[in-house]
């Protein structure tokens, strides 16, 4: 038994200690009290999540024990007609003093004479499900209630492979009312007889082995497929005796869409963030993206520029259509404009035919022009045109071509300041600035780094398939402490860096980069005149020098440096020097 409970359960007249057995593979809390309410039993997950040892709680009263886990309802030992429902969601702290949000339900259990001689409690973390069933006596009215309310897709057959029982969970999933699969075929939700998951779990069966099918699929009741992770087992009876199979299977939409695998679309769910900042955001984006204006997207590299524009672009009128993107620090100065207006047959030496170039590559849809404050005064014009007039001339044409498109421009820096400089046209500035919106800094909104450290660490873990490991104290807290000069960016690359390095069930500082553990100098304080005391490196000073001649610009920088702008950012990075 996984579960190291020594306490007889003769006082039940039933056996117990497999179904702790079985909660404790699904990494789920559960513990059993008598008719006195007496503690009689619990698993190893109920007492990791409440930090407790089963010593300190067998034979003593459950209303003594767990007093941070109080009943909401009526005790269902003396109403029984309240078995399943569930208490509001509470927290409770775990014996590594790492708190946890729970669901609480408790469940009666009936002694062979259909009395009621006790009860389960079921504590169910809100963390995916990792482990499954390797034996489950499935009879039991008690275990259907506790898999019915579980946050899995359980569902069971019998040796023909007639579903005989499908969890609220499998509904939700699959879009299927129970009662329209009960005495059907499994084969009804997959993709017939022959789809690699029947043929799992009819293995199962025979084999009486757990089989895994990591990338499987199911077909909801519109006919949509839903990629699900699933596992399938044989179900035994009380000799011991197989009489049916059971199937695990988790949605895994999710994690698809956070692997950019199902689709290139997205909507604004797919920003995280509660800070007030966000959620402004949030609110704008709901407003803006259904209309056609002209937006203008500001924030600092790694902020989610490119992603906000594809939330944009995707729930606006024109998703059907394509998002180009033209990243205007990233194209040479005498390639940018035949790459975003095109050119004609004869425009120049080679042009040995018509290229179309971003603008009508666009055309019905949306062009996203990244890092606009690097476009060129003279193209600058051009762009001015597009706006007022939808129309443009290609490169070495005498014909002006119109053009429906939607135009969605993105920068790291302050247009206004360029404008004020001379570097950017004011007419240009005033037609892109109908909508801005300014991405905040990682730095400047900390309170979202727990939802987004978890929201990243379950989203690389679902795209594999793979387990989400727990951060330890000291983990989370260089974390939470570091300043991220990339932002959301970097936060991600750090996360996937320790993740591929870990090994281990959690997260400890040394599977962290190197240069996160150390003690980082405050990005707001550092500034590109400031150099550390007694430094006298060389590249520094000349980084110092060529952010100083450009206006604190960094691609011109880079260009100055001969170096391209992310070798830049880390050198910076390297030597303490903010970004601009």
């Amino acid at each position: 038994m996984k579960a190291a409970m020594t306490t007889p359960h003769h006082r039940l007249g039933i056996r117990c200690d497999h179904w702790l057995d079985v909660m404790d593979e699904l990494n789920i809390g559960a513990f059993v009290a008598d008719g006195s309410r007496r503690i009689t039993a619990i698993n190893l997950s109920a007492q990791a999540l409440l930090g407790l040892r089963e010593p300190e709680v067998v034979d003593r009263d459950c209303r003594e024990v767990f007093t941070g886990v109080p009943c909401s309802v009526e005790c269902v030992m003396h109403h029984p007609e309240t078995a399943g429902d569930r208490d509001p969601d509470m927290e409770v702290t775990d014996e590594e003093n790492q708190r946890h949000l729970i669901t609480r339900m408790a469940t009666p259990i009936y002694n062979r004479s259909g009395e009621i001689a006790g009860c389960m409690t079921i504590l169910q973390d809100h963390s995916p499900i990792t482990q499954l069933i390797d034996r489950l006596h499935y009879e039991e009215r008690s275990l259907k209630i506790i898999l019915d309310n579980l946050d899995v897709g359980i569902f069971t057959v019998n040796r023909g492979g007639l579903i005989n029982f499908f969890n609220r969970a499998a509904e939700t999933i699959s879009g299927y009312d129970r009662h329209q699969v009960l005495g059907q075929s499994c084969a009804m939700i997959f993709s017939g007889e022959r789809s690699p998951d029947v043929c799992l779990l009819k293995e199962s069966i025979a084999s009486g082995e757990t089989r895994s099918s990591h990338q499987g699929r199911m077909t909801d009741r519109d006919g949509v497929t839903i990629p699900i992770r699933a596992n399938y087992m044989a179900l035994r009876n009380e000799k011991n005796v197989i009489v049916g199979g059971l199937a695990t299977f988790h949605d895994m939409t999710l994690a698809h869409q956070l692997n950019r695998a199902i689709s290139n679309r997205y909507t604004y769910h797919d920003m995280i963030g509660k800070d007030p900042s966000m959620r402004k955001i949030f609110e704008m984006v709901a407003v803006v993206a259904p209309s056609q204006a002209t937006v203008l997207i500001e924030g600092a590299t790694g902020t989610g520029k490119d992603l906000l524009a594809k939330v944009i672009h995707s729930a606006s009128p024109r998703a059907a259509r394509p998002l180009i993107k033209v990243n205007c620090a990233a194209i040479p100065e005498n390639l940018i404009e035949s790459e975003i207006f095109g050119y004609v047959k004869g425009a120049f030496t080679g042009a040995d035919r018509d290229k179309p170039g971003r603008f009508s590559d666009a055309e019905g849809g949306t062009i996203f022009l990244d890092e606009i404050g690097d476009l060129p005064l003279s193209l600058q014009v051009k762009l001015l045109r597009v706006l007022e007039d939808r129309e443009f001339y290609p490169l070495g044409s005498r014909r002006t071509r119109k053009v429906d498109v939607r135009i969605i421009s993105a920068t790291n820096r302050q247009l206004n300041d360029l404008v004020n400089r001379g570097l950017f046209r004011e007419d240009l500035f005033y037609r892109l600035n109908v909508m801005r919106i300014e991405l905040p800094p990682l730095r400047q909104r900390r309170g979202d780094l727990p939802l987004l450290i978890r929201h990243i660490v379950r989203g690389l873990c679902a795209a594999r398939a793979a387990t989400p490991p727990a951060i330890s104290k000291t983990a989370m807290q260089i974390l939470l402490n570091y300043d991220y000069p990339g932002n959301v960016r970097e936060l991600e690359n750090i996360l996937e860096h320790a993740l591929i390095i870990c090994r281990e069930a959690m997260v400890q500082p040394d599977h962290l980069p190197d240069y996160v553990r150390q003690e980082q100098p405050s990005v707001a304080a550092a500034t590109p005149d400031a150099t550390p005391a007694g430094s006298n490196d060389r590249e520094h000073l000349r980084i110092l020098a060529a952010l100083k001649k450009s206006g604190g610009h960094r691609g011109n920088a880079a260009r100055e440096l001969k170096m391209d702008r992310t070798t830049l950012w880390r050198k910076m990075k390297k030597h303490g020097i903010a970004g601009q």
